[in-house]
């Protein structure tokens, strides 16, 4: 093995390690610290996220990298090796721009924000989050400047999640499939009679639905002796290492759907993780590729196959052996029309398919207007309502149920939000490569055997972690880049027969 490869390895993994350390403490902040803990966590993670930044930024990292890529000179486009050197190369180029000052600046005051959030959520009062959030964003600003950008600041924050792609690009994909989502709602809005889903809202047992989900997503493949599964306030996954995943999910008593398919979701982020190869693992390789492919991941299953008929067909009988009373009765047609029903809803994590990606448009035009300082914080709340109802026809009642539902923006995590429907169309795009090259798999699903899908999802994708970027692993998987073209015609077949349209 090269011998400057190997100095080189061993110096990212001690960054790594770091920033693994650092996530271990948010991990343990969103479900386990107490709430006093809020100044030091953030002063710690501070400190952590500081001392990161400078050993990457530093000369030793410049100098290993070209004497690497130098001793790698030849090698294999897509080998371990040259990857390594290539993603960690750009991450360098992108990192060096970024003041060590302004990188702990921002973990601290997104550390001090999670715990402001969740208390302005709970009480249901953005006022008391809009500080918060005016320092996070004026410190978005400046990361956009200092790394500068193409076109427009948000090209630069967007970069961070999807690399490659801009504002303007997403704009476009967004424009493209817009109108054939809102002709879809439309046809299907009357219709509406034709699904009910009153059999979901009913009391249901938390520690039932508990085990019934975790009896699921061990079933998908999630192995949770590399993993568990934990409550919080926002459902997220998270991982230390690829032998240790991390799920969470929140249960409403009243309400089945938030916590079963929040679950599948994690579990699809998991798995991705989990599945990464082991020689990359602990290395700036070791994660999905970008945050729309892992999202593809997550959709995949809690949709693609936790929403469908021959998922059910396997088990509904165990759901309803959990639930007999609530269930008993409840065939699979009209329990699968009900867990597909399409009508506006407030909450993006509890959307269904045809309307979740007009979630995602609506904070993407919040965002990118925020840094482009054409809205002001304060106004936020104004601004989502407004659009809200342009977008679905109905007005959030509180903020609690509009502008302040999503943990993203107190983490900072602004530029985020589109890879979640780019991870929609790219669930589709896979899936249907997916069912071409192995056509047993609906029937297997339909059986409870989900291991040539997941088999084939770590052959061509999780394996490979951060070695290609979206562009470059979908064109290998599939032969072009994202389209939207599919996810469309899933979503038109799916509730035409849904709704008899």
């Amino acid at each position: 093995m090269a011998e400057q490869y190997q100095v080189l390895l061993r110096h990212l993994r001690d960054i790594t390690n770091l920033n693994r350390a650092s996530a271990v403490l948010d991990w343990d902040q969103q479900t386990q610290m107490p709430p006093g803990g809020a100044a030091a966590r953030a002063s710690q993670l501070a400190t952590l996220a500081r001392i990161s930044h400078e050993l990457f930024t530093g000369e030793t990292t410049a100098r290993l990298l070209e004497d690497t890529a130098h001793e790698l000179d030849g090698a294999a486009y897509d080998s371990d090796e040259m990857s390594m050197v290539r993603v960690t190369q750009l991450d360098y180029e992108e990192a060096v721009k970024l003041p060590a000052d302004h990188v702990a600046a921002v973990s601290e005051a997104t550390s001090l924000a999670h715990a402001v959030w969740a208390k302005a959520r709970q009480d249901n009062h953005f006022q008391s989050f809009q500080s918060a959030l005016e320092r996070i964003v004026d410190l978005m600003i400046q990361r956009a400047d200092y790394l500068g950008y193409p076109d427009q600041p948000y090209d630069a924050l967007l970069n961070g999640y999807e690399r490659g792609i801009t504002t303007a690009q997403v704009k476009q994909i967004f424009d493209v499939h817009k109108p054939e989502l809102v002709a879809l709602i439309a046809t299907i809005r009357e219709h509406a009679n034709q699904v009910d889903d009153s059999i979901l809202h009913q009391p249901f047992d938390i520690d039932k639905q508990r085990d019934f989900a975790l009896d699921i997503v061990k079933g998908f493949g999630f192995d949770f002796e590399r993993g568990r599964q934990d409550l919080s306030v926002h459902p997220f996954a998270t991982h230390f290492s690829n032998n240790d995943v991390r799920l969470t999910t929140r249960f409403l008593s009243d309400f089945l759907n938030p916590a079963l398919f929040g679950m599948m979701h994690e579990a699809g982020h998991g798995m991705y993780e989990q599945g990464v190869a082991a020689a990359l693992d602990g290395t700036p390789l070791g994660g999905g590729t970008s945050l729309g492919v892992h999202e593809s991941q997550s959709r995949l299953w809690e949709n693609i196959v936790g929403r469908s008929k021959p998922f059910w067909n396997w088990a509904l009988p165990q759901l309803k052996a959990a639930f007999p009373t609530q269930l008993g009765n409840v065939d699979l047609d009209t329990f699968y029309k009900a867990i597909n029903v399409v009508k506006p809803s407030f909450i993006r994590v509890e959307a269904d398919e045809a309307t979740y990606n007009l979630h995602i448009m609506l904070r993407f035009e919040l965002e990118s207007a925020m840094i482009a300082g054409k809205v002001k914080v304060a106004d936020l709340p104004e601004e989502w309502n407004e659009r809200f109802e342009a977008f679905f026809g109905i007005t959030p009642p509180s903020d609690k149920m509009g502008v302040l539902q999503d943990i993203h923006w107190s983490m900072g995590l602004i530029g985020y939000f589109p890879t979640y429907a780019l991870g929609n169309l790219l669930s589709a795009q896979y899936y249907n490569k997916a069912i071409q090259d192995h056509p047993s798999i609906p029937s297997d699903i339909a059986n409870g055997k989900f291991d040539t899908l997941l088999s084939w999802l770590q052959t061509n994708i999780h394996q490979h972690g951060r070695k290609f970027n979206a562009d470059e692993l979908t064109r290998r998987i599939t032969g072009e880049s994202i389209q939207s073209r599919d996810y469309i015609a899933y979503l038109q077949r799916k509730y035409s027969e849904i709704y008899g349209i």
